[in-house]
């Protein structure tokens, strides 16, 4: 079967089952309540990223029944993401203390990278260094760190799933580009997977994504970049820029709100991209623009790095300074009261 028609086909399963998961959570009124912390104002149906997560791991097990991707990087992914969606699962259901799910998030992050091998000597200004059980660590945190920053960030209709669509299909072009061919099957289904329950979210949604479908996106978001700094530690760089708008927003946010003394785990809506929506009035464009921004600023010059050998560092401040930027423009980390003052 032509890989294309693979992707088409857990696009469509996963429209299919996200349409039946709206169905059982109006059925049994699981629902999503606007509050004081919330960026919409309906009641919407949650938890259709389930959608995303049974359908990427059924075709992940498709891939390895037809030997199209190594065992190690299938039990890295498959094996973390299943732990991390469980967990979101069972918080989306009703609550799990924040310790024990960043105890659980670690552990899903330390399975994966013991499967991939670590992290691979890093590469900055043509120097690589091997950083041994210190860089297990830091790749730990990275992959913590990056499925909790998808979760935050997704709080207004679409945006999580256009930055997962955009982000693997931009990493596939970088692939593409320099003949890497055998490391688009995972990032081109999560894609068609992402894809097919964004038919739903888009603006104005009509389902969420639940923790589930964010932490379960975010981890395998990370472990797909290991993987692929494994083959060339480039990509883990063009990995890092066309993931630029959320990792740069979450993070600014959260450092702001921690010099605060806030609780950072705490739910909140002082993102850039929540206050945006706000001064607009409307989720749509924000999704848009993040889409955008992915397409015509980061892909771009992550092309750069990868195949035209730009040095990585200097393309990640390319690409991020513009995106603090905005991140101080639109308010991240500050509290509603200092903006409304």
């Amino acid at each position: 079967m032509n890989f294309s028609w693979f992707v088409l086909i857990a696009l469509i399963i996963s429209f299919l089952l996200t349409a039946v998961l709206r169905r059982y959570a109006l059925a049994r009124s699981l629902m999503d309540i606007p509050n004081a912390r919330s960026s919409h104002t309906v009641p919407t149906p949650r938890g259709g990223g389930v959608a995303i997560v049974v359908t990427f791991l059924v075709a992940m097990c498709s891939l390895y029944a037809a030997d199209l991707i190594a065992f190690r990087d299938f039990a890295a992914i498959v094996g973390a993401g299943s732990l991390v969606a469980i967990i979101g699962f069972m918080d989306d259901h009703g609550h799990i203390a924040a310790r024990w799910r960043l105890l659980g998030h670690f552990c899903a992050a330390i399975w994966a990278l013991a499967w991939l091998g670590g992290l691979p000597p890093v590469s900055v200004f043509g120097q690589v260094f091997d950083l041994g059980w210190g860089g297990f660590v830091l790749a730990s945190l990275y992959l913590v760190w990056m499925l909790n920053l998808y979760n935050f960030m997704d709080g207004i209709d679409g945006i999580a799933g256009v930055e997962a669509v955009t982000a693997c299909v931009g990493a596939c072009v970088l692939y593409a580009l320099d003949g890497y061919v055998g490391l688009m099957g995972p990032a081109l289904l999560l894609a068609g997977c992402a894809g097919g329950f964004l038919l739903w979210n888009f603006p104005p949604a009509k389902i969420f994504m639940g923790d589930a479908g964010s932490g379960f996106l975010g981890i395998v978001l990370g472990i797909l970049s290991i993987q692929a700094a494994n083959a060339s530690f480039e990509y883990f760089w063009g990995w890092l820029i066309v993931l630029g708008v959320f990792i740069v927003d979450a993070t600014f946010t959260l450092l702001r709100r921690l010099l605060r003394g806030e609780k950072v785990y705490e739910a909140h809506r002082s993102h850039a991209y929540q206050f945006a929506s706000r001064r607009y009035g409307k989720h749509l464009p924000v999704t848009l623009v993040v889409g955008l921004i992915n397409v015509f600023w980061l892909l771009p010059i992550a092309v750069a790095v990868t195949h035209f050998k730009l040095n990585g560092f200097v393309g990640a401040v390319v690409a991020y300074v513009p995106l603090f930027i905005l991140a101080l423009r639109f308010s991240a980390g500050k509290s509603e009261k200092d903006v409304a003052a």
